[in-house]
Parts: structure tokens; sequence; C-alpha cells
């Protein structure tokens, strides 16, 4: 199958990731990275303009549009497969000459800030959507989406694996993720509680004064190999849901055991469908519970050990790669080709 691709191309995003995934999986694939109108670089002038019209800079849509043009013709796809490209011309992408086109989306995309008006008003004439958030499925049948699929997030064996630790340092606890307020306060909470057995790396925590004198380690985000590299240095990795999302699992549910680390998560449905609380995974519902798991591990470290060992043995035994998740969707697409 061949299929033309847009998503964001930089190293660690989940959409090279899939992208990489469908390759693994036998199939020949064009990548065109969306990242220049999805992620403008800060400063820039695509930046200012999105900041002040609240949405993407036209000439910069343009410009990817004419590409996408000039690959469909070149290329000439079975699919167009399209990561969550919700701020480009969804009128010019459905007219890609293509057999099948697919939208994903990695998000709730019953969240305003996960969707566009330009793209609610064509959702219905895409062949497949995806989406990894099982509440999704109804919400989006009910939008008149013509099929939807639902895909769990994953990880990629590129960048999460075990791998040594750099330095000797050891933290008890850490997180590795976006600043968001309905994670703000939990993890201040705990920086002052554990001081510096505490890290906490991602965007937007350095600006962020409460856990300045709290001795923890705060840092800036991490990616690729990277991730994994940090995961090693920490006993209990804390796997935080986003509540704009809705999540009840999430990219972390597999990158954290797939990277060796204890997995320390807050309890769903999904996670507890995923890993064995207490035999490979911790699971918590509140912050008391989260302490009384943390201090354990402190107590127990080679217990903690073994519970991560089981993890990583049970995350990476079942079918959780991009790969994977890339077959999963063929499947689907197989069934729904004219």
């Amino acid at each position: 199958m061949k299929i033309l691709y847009i998503g964001d191309d930089w190293v660690g995003s989940n959409a090279r990731s899939l992208a990489d995934g469908f390759r693994q999986a036998g199939h020949e694939v064009v990548v065109l990275d969306s990242t220049p109108v999805t992620l403008p670089a800060r400063g820039s002038a695509p930046w200012v303009y999105a900041k002040l019209a609240d949405r993407r800079a036209p000439w910069q849509v343009e410009r990817l549009h004419a590409e996408i043009d000039r690959a469909a013709t070149a290329f000439r796809p079975d699919v167009l497969f399209v990561f969550k490209g919700v701020h480009l011309d969804q009128r010019r992408l459905l007219d890609t000459p293509a057999r099948l086109r697919v939208h994903y989306s990695p998000d709730d995309v019953a969240n305003p800030e996960n969707t566009s008006p330009e793209y609610l008003a064509h959702e219905a004439g895409w062949d497949l959507v995806v989406t990894t958030k099982r509440h999704n499925i109804t919400e989006l049948e009910e939008r008149g989406a013509g099929r939807v699929l639902f895909v769990r997030s994953a990880y990629d064996p590129a960048w999460h694996h075990r791998t040594a630790r750099r330095g000797t340092r050891e933290y008890l606890a850490g997180f590795i993720g976006v600043c968001r307020p309905d994670r703000r306060d939990q993890l201040v909470d705990l920086a002052r509680h554990y001081g510096d057995r505490m890290l906490v790396r991602g965007p937007g925590w350095r600006r962020i004064p409460e856990l300045r004198g709290t001795g923890a380690t705060v840092g800036g985000p991490v990616y690729g190999q990277q991730y994994s590299t940090v995961v090693a240095g920490i006993t209990a990795n804390l796997v935080l849901l986003n509540s704009g999302n809705r999540d009840t699992h999430t990219c972390r549910t597999f990158e954290v055991p797939a990277a060796g680390g204890l997995f320390v998560g807050e309890r769903t449905d999904e996670h507890a469908e995923l890993l064995r609380d207490t035999v490979e995974c911790f699971l918590f519902d509140n912050p008391d519970e989260l302490r009384g798991i943390l201090d354990w591990c402190a107590a127990h470290p080679d217990k903690a050990a073994a519970i991560a060992e089981a993890g990583y043995q049970r995350i990476t035994a079942d079918e959780h790669r991009y790969v994977d998740r890339a077959r999963e969707i063929v499947v689907a697409l197989e069934g729904s080709a004219p």
C-alpha cells in the first residue's frame, strides 16, 4: 500500500513514530512535515500571526498544500493519512487523489481545542476517522463521521527501551510531561514533600514559582531516546492523565514500562486492563494513596524494580508498538476499501 502521510515529523513525535510503523509493516510511505503549520517556531512571523489571529498562518498552510499536491501527483498514493490535520484546508485534503483518506486524532475530539470549525464541517467526508479515546467513538458517530476506529496509543522501540543510567543520581519519583493546571498542584505538593528525591521535566515547569525552593530537580522537555535515559534514573515514574482529553490511558502508559520504568499511574479501567496493579504497576486514586506507594518504593527498592521488570515484560510482549497500531489501521482500511 502506498501511503502519503501528513504529520509533524520532529524527532520523538508520535506522528513520526506512527509513520515509521506503517513502513515497518511493509508499506511504502512518503512523509510531509506539518510542523511549520502546527508548531511554528516561537517568535517567528507564523507564530506571531497564530497568536494574534487565532488561526495558522495562511501562507504556511498554502505552502504545505502545494507540497501535498505535488507529492500526490508524483506518488499516486492509495491512502492519504493525516495526523491531526485540523488546521489544514479540509476541502483540499479531501480532494487529494487517493483511494482512501484517513484522519487520525491522538486527542479528545470533543474538546474544541483539538478541532476547528472547518474540520468539523468536513469530518463526515473522511473515509476513516481514527481516535485513541474510546469515549470518542459514539461521539464521532453521532457527529456524522462515516467510519470510526479506536486504537490505543503506543510506544516506539527506537526511543522507548531500557538503557543504562547516565550518572549516579537517582530519584525516588519523577514526572516527564507538559505542565497543565490539573497537574500543577499535585506535583508541587509532591515536590515539597520529597524534595531532592523528586524530578519534574517538561514544557512549562521551570516557570512555576512554587517549585523553587522545594529541592526538586526541575527541567525542560526530553524527547526521543533521551526520554528513556531520564526514566532510567527514576524509581517511580508517574503517569498522570490529561483531564482536557478525558484520558483513560496515554502514550506514557506504554512508554514508561517499555523504557524499563516502574509505572505509577492513575487508576482507570484501561490501565487495569493493560497492567496488573501491585504486580506489573502501581495504580492510585488519590494523593494519599500515591504517597503510600512512593514511600513503599523508597523502603523496598528491590521489590519496586521487580515490579518494573514485570511491567516491562507485559507491555513489550503484547502488541503495543506503533507498527502494531499501523497494522490495526490497515486491517480496518482493507475492510472499507471500495
